[in-house]
């Protein structure tokens, strides 16, 4: 306990380091944190407990194990959200929104390069001045790293843009929330994904469960203006999400990044192919699907991978 006590505020520091103009909110958080990493590690040892029961079978302690992530996903959430309601006048502070304390340790002083600096103020401009929406909403910019961490990403699927219709976009590539209309792309991926594995074709596109895994959902472009595709870019996101991809390629090793259409794939230049795995395939709009998407099965050969590497595999179906 004492080394987990020590670890964690280890941690804090990094963070208030990192993000000094916000040092006040940084401090009041602090305890929120040691609060978490206590109810985490109960977690972790009702887990334990309930593996060592003669009755659990490995399917039921797959599902605790996602529920377990599945609740520090929505912790995370939570304490996004609460900063978002704290800021005055409404006004965005991007580097706050950035909760997941795994993903400042992977990416140390990167809020802190003239680049990033740049992007957060045309961002906070864009939310505070711009008077136009701006998906997806800020508590879910970071979404994709807040329900990742990046000590349990495994799988990388690359998006391009957020989606910019009106309660679509929710900060994982590919994923709507539940009560939205499945786009055509994620469709398509569920219809692959019955021919491949026999997953049954789900009521929704909310995706999380897979990111809770260990699917890092990651768009190149984080943010988006309303009926604006593309408005966002080139301002910044894509060199911090290259930093992201680079990242993982050079501190992890057997990663499988599934890479569908040339925007994708023109990331392979970040990954180190020695290292890890790379899929690709057409990408799965409904313009593409047909030329190299359908068939490619990419959701069974990620989990032989996987397999061959001692890795849990992925329950793909939601």
């Amino acid at each position: 306990m004492a080394s987990s006590s020590a670890s964690l505020k280890s941690k804090t520091r990094t963070l208030i380091d990192i993000f000094q103009p916000a040092l006040s909110k940084r401090l009041k958080t602090s305890q929120t944190l040691k609060t978490l990493a206590t109810t985490d590690e109960k977690c972790d040892s009702e887990l334990t407990l309930a593996s060592s029961s003669m009755d659990i079978s490995s399917s039921q302690k797959s599902r605790m194990e996602t529920n377990k992530w599945l609740a520090r996903s929505n912790r995370n959430l939570k304490i996004s959200s609460d900063r978002v309601s704290k800021w005055e006048n409404g006004c965005v502070k991007l580097e706050e929104l950035l909760v997941d304390e795994t993903w400042f340790e992977a990416l140390p002083g990167e809020f802190q390069k003239p680049y990033a600096l740049n992007l957060c103020k045309f961002v906070e401009t864009e939310i505070c001045s711009s008077g136009v929406p701006i998906y997806p909403p800020p508590c879910l910019i970071f979404n994709a790293l807040n329900s990742t961490p990046f000590d349990r990403v495994k799988v990388v699927i690359l998006g391009q843009d957020p989606y910019h219709g009106p309660g679509q976009a929710m900060g994982l590539s590919f994923s709507v929330p539940e009560g939205v209309k499945i786009p055509s792309s994620l469709l398509n991926i569920f219809k692959e994904l019955r021919e491949d594995l026999g997953c049954s074709i789900p009521s929704h596109g909310n995706l999380k469960k897979w990111a809770v895994q260990g699917v890092l959902l990651l768009n190149a472009v984080l943010t988006v203006r309303k009926h604006q595709a593309n408005s966002h870019a080139k301002k910044g996101w894509e060199q911090f999400t290259d930093a992201v991809i680079q990242t993982i390629s050079q501190k992890k090793e057997g990663v499988v990044f599934l890479l569908w259409g040339n925007s994708a794939q023109a990331k392979l230049r970040l990954i180190d192919e020695k290292k890890h795995h790379i899929l690709k395939a057409a990408h799965p709009s409904g313009l593409s699907a047909n030329r190299g998407f359908f068939g490619c099965r990419h959701f069974s050969r990620t989990n032989v991978l996987l397999k061959e590497l001692g890795i849990g595999s992925i329950d793909w179906q939601l």
